[in-house]
């Protein structure tokens, strides 16, 4: 009895030894790349509530790097008419040739920064935003016009599913002669809804620096449902609207349409 009791402690022995040395020889997951892509396309692009591709569908993508210490830097680019638009609305009655604007139909942003953990459990996240639009010659517009390429840098924490962000630019805001200083507030929540979805309601407060800019300040509101399809495949409907949907900064009358005016965006994209 003896010996059959040491034989079965034996065979125990030499299972756990060998599942050990199994579990160490296993290899190990690969570590997630730093670096990650997006590409996609949305029914139309709005930014800060304003439609920013005449209403009409764009193509949008990206590339982005994450450090493991924190640092992050990528770009993102997406179709645009703005610009050109802009052009053709303000060209004088009776003039044929349409103002020069530049041939850019793109908007490319590059960025920077970093982000890291508060010790209350929140997060934060500092930044520099170069929205650059290519061969753009917005400044042939008139006095109040400027070059549209916008610098900004931005700050902001994160506390649960709460993110309060502020972007300050450096330069005229997109266009817009005499706005360098301008500020936009964002206040926004994810909420995990289970099954794949979330929401993501949010507020925005673009201030325009500049005694004859300060009026076409405003607000933007919109509610977004996000649907996780796998494989980095997403999709999202987005309810959007602003305050501004009256003045210069707004118009579009090449469309009929204010920039700012209510409107449900529809967006898939997929991650890689």
């Amino acid at each position: 009895m003896k010996k059959i009791q040491f034989k079965l402690l034996a065979a125990a022995a030499l299972a756990v030894c060998s599942f050990q040395v199994l579990a160490q020889d296993k290899p190990a997951d690969p570590p997630a790349s730093p670096v990650s892509y997006n590409l996609g396309v949305v029914t139309e692009y709005r930014y800060r509530g304003l439609a920013q591709s005449s209403f009409k569908p764009a193509l949008q993508g990206g590339v982005d790097y994450t450090s493991p210490s924190g640092f992050y830097m990528g770009t993102w680019i997406s179709t645009i008419d703005w610009i050109k638009d802009d052009g053709k609305k303000h060209t004088p009655a009776g003039v044929t040739t349409v103002t020069d604007t530049g041939s850019t139909n793109l908007e490319i942003d590059l960025y920077g920064g970093y982000k890291g953990a508060l010790s209350n459990g929140g997060a934060f996240d500092v930044g520099v935003l170069q929205y650059y639009y290519p061969s753009n010659q917005y400044s042939k517009l008139g006095s109040a016009n400027a070059n549209a390429n916008t610098f900004e840098i931005y700050g902001a924490i994160t506390a649960g599913p709460i993110t309060v962000k502020y972007s300050r630019s450096l330069s005229n805001l997109f266009g817009l002669a005499n706005s360098k200083g301008s500020g936009y507030l964002d206040l926004s929540a994810t909420f995990d809804l289970g099954n794949g979805f979330s929401l993501v309601p949010h507020v925005g407060r673009q201030n325009i620096s500049g005694a004859a800019n300060s009026v076409y300040s405003y607000t933007d509101w919109s509610i977004t449902v996000n649907k996780d399809l796998g494989n980095g495949l997403s999709a999202s409907l987005m309810a959007v609207q602003t305050t501004n949907q009256n003045n210069w900064l707004s118009s579009d009358d090449l469309n009929n349409k204010s920039k700012g005016k209510g409107a449900l965006v529809a967006g898939l994209k997929y991650a890689f």
